[in-house]
């Protein structure tokens, strides 16, 4: 089963590059275990949320809202993630207790949709 590790960041904490934070070479030896165990299935780092853009069409209007980052309908965004390739839920729960992602912060796991 396939699941996705999602790193959740937050407006208000530190962000990327903060010395609180895991380093990037904690996140390529995460990285490098998940590919040695097999079960890395893919994956992605992402820009800052302030680089965003959002598009939405709102109820009963045909016309398109562009809104650029950072959104303040939410504090929290999504930094990156990790898609495992794992027997069951929890092994993904194994696998995020290692993250550097969850150091005061969060790691959210969603199974990926089989369609």
């Amino acid at each position: 089963m396939k699941y996705v590790l999602l790193l959740m960041g937050d407006l208000e904490k530190a962000r990327c590059g903060d010395e609180s934070l895991p380093t990037v070479e904690e996140f390529m030896a995460y990285d490098a275990q998940l590919q040695e165990a097999g079960v890395l299935a893919g994956g992605f780092a992402l820009h800052e949320p302030e680089l965003g853009v959002s598009v939405a069409i709102p109820k009963g209007s045909t016309e398109p809202v562009v809104t650029t980052g950072p959104f303040a309908e939410s504090r929290e965004y999504v930094g990156g993630t990790f898609i495992l390739d794992v027997a069951d839920i929890d092994e993904a729960i194994r696998w995020a207790k290692l993250c550097p992602g969850a150091k005061d912060s969060r790691v959210e796991i969603r199974a990926l949709a089989d369609y």
